[in-house]
């Protein structure tokens, strides 16, 4: 049956406020908002519980796509979704295409490489991600990682300790603070730069303090701590020359994105300094090449930072309120695109 587009605008501005159930003196309908969750890596049972229920709360259907190989799959099961909760799942152009009825699409997580936000933008729909909810599993692997290190993997050999060291941490958001926090309690001295924040904001953290430039935090610290999104401006701007400032013995980790890093300058520096530690959460592209630094060289099987059941529930019953807001209040507070 066609539908006038002003008739169906009204039935859009009632489902903010009526979600569930829509009336019109032309046409009479029954309808509910779609929230599609599409993982190929799927939520915990114990998340998906908690999405339902906010989801069903509201008075939405909820749409389950776990464990697709298939890319044709999930074209199917977004073609009537109002919403879309990913997580590391690529939504690109083309399932852009395929989501007719799409409004809003939220990421559960911090990282929001995976949308395109063009073709988001391009046909009208928010993205969003879910800051913070991931934060303190990330903060939690790198310091794990960097006892990891300081130990020497563990070999059996005398290793040092991180008590008295100087940390820096590149970006200085939930993750960066997390890590700060945690770190100052190992006895650790913190130093941070965040290109988005002033001096003044980063030492009225109390929790670390700010230097002038990222150079100088490679200049000044035994450690730092990677935390900075894949831009434009970041990509491969870890290199040769600004690793290569770090103090004798220096730890580079990574949990982060692997496009920030100049694969090919690291390499190079770390045959030439053999005092040079790299840690890492997210596989490089060289993985085989960087395995030949044996005892200096790690790298998680697959991304770990986010992978703990606590996390895991926290951003996607987030990704749901977010769309349940959303849709009451039209709330756009961690709208990614514009």
């Amino acid at each position: 049956m066609e539908i006038r587009d002003d008739v169906r605008e009204g039935f859009e501005k009632k489902l903010r406020k009526e979600p569930t159930y829509v009336f019109s003196d032309e046409i009479k309908i029954y309808c509910k908002m779609k929230v599609l969750v599409a993982t190929e890596k799927p939520f915990a049972k114990v998340a998906v519980d908690g999405i339902r229920e906010v989801v069903e709360k509201n008075g939405y259907e909820l749409a389950l796509l776990e464990k697709y190989t298939d890319v044709n799959d999930l074209y199917k099961a977004v073609a009537d979704a109002d919403a879309l909760i990913v997580r590391s799942d690529k939504v690109t152009k083309e399932v852009i295409d395929h989501a007719k009825n799409l409004k809003i699409v939220v990421r559960a997580g911090a990282g929001y490489d995976n949308l395109d936000l063009e073709a988001c933008t391009a046909r009208g729909i928010v993205a969003m991600n879910t800051p913070g909810q991931n934060s303190n599993a990330v903060a939690e692997l790198v310091m794990g990682m960097l006892v990891y290190a300081v130990r020497n993997f563990y070999n059996g050999k005398s290793g040092s300790e991180l008590m008295g060291k100087k940390l820096g941490i590149l970006a200085f958001g939930n993750v960066g603070r997390n890590v700060a926090r945690i770190a100052k309690g190992f006895g650790m001295d913190v130093y941070a730069y965040d290109a988005f924040m002033t001096a003044d904001q980063i030492n009225a953290t109390g929790m670390a303090t700010a230097v002038a430039n990222q150079d100088a935090l490679f200049e000044t610290c035994d450690i730092v701590s990677l935390h900075i999104p894949a831009t434009a401006e970041t990509k491969q701007s870890i290199n040769y020359n600004l690793v290569g400032k770090m103090h004798k013995g220096g730890i580079l980790v990574n949990s982060a994105r692997k496009e920030v890093i100049d694969e090919a300058g690291l390499l190079k520096l770390m045959a030439e300094r053999t005092d040079l530690k790299y840690i890492t959460d997210i596989m490089p592209d060289a993985d085989a090449d960087f395995k030949a630094f044996e005892g200096r060289y790690f790298a998680t099987p697959k991304k770990m930072g986010a992978q703990t059941e606590e996390a895991n529930i926290n951003a996607g019953i987030a990704a749901a309120n977010q769309i349940a807001d959303f849709f009451k209040t039209g709330n756009k507070k961690f709208q990614v695109n514009k």
